[in-house]
This record gives structure tokens, sequence and C-alpha cells, in this order.
């Protein structure tokens, strides 16, 4: 099983894949709408592509108000 610190980890790294930063620009704490400079609709691709890798839903209610990876990485890992 994962740790919190593996997803976290993960999510960072396909985050900056998916968005071509260099993996090290992101942190924790950063606020993906802001860091990554994307919209809402960005954000759901971003989504998809963890619920995917993850192979868990994440339900719009529970994602209300997560902007930052490791809260993201929180949500994730209780679904794991």
């Amino acid at each position: 099983m994962r740790t919190q610190e593996q997803t976290l980890g993960e999510i960072l790294q396909l985050a900056a894949e998916h968005f071509k930063v260099p993996r090290e620009k992101l942190t924790p704490e950063d606020d993906f709408f802001e860091k990554l400079g994307i919209d809402s609709l960005q954000a759901l691709e971003l989504l998809t592509r963890l619920e995917n890798h993850f192979h868990v839903e994440l339900p719009d209610y529970e994602m209300q108000g997560v902007s930052d990876f490791r809260t993201l990485a929180q949500r994730i890992q209780e679904r794991l």
C-alpha cells in the first residue's frame, strides 16, 4: 500500500508531466490553479488523469475547495 508521501509524489510528478512544468518547481503546499496557471476545466482533466492512475473515484463534493496538492493527496489516499 502507498504512503501518503508516495501518493503526493506521484501526484506532483503526474501534474508536472501533464502541464509540462519541471517537477522541482511544484511543492505540496502549492495552489495548483495558481502554480500551474490552469482553469477549472484543466483541473478536471488533471483529476480525471489522477483517478485513472490511482484507480479511484473522487466525488465532486469531496473536491470542492481543494486547490493544493497535499489536500488532493489526502483525498486520494482516503480512497486507496
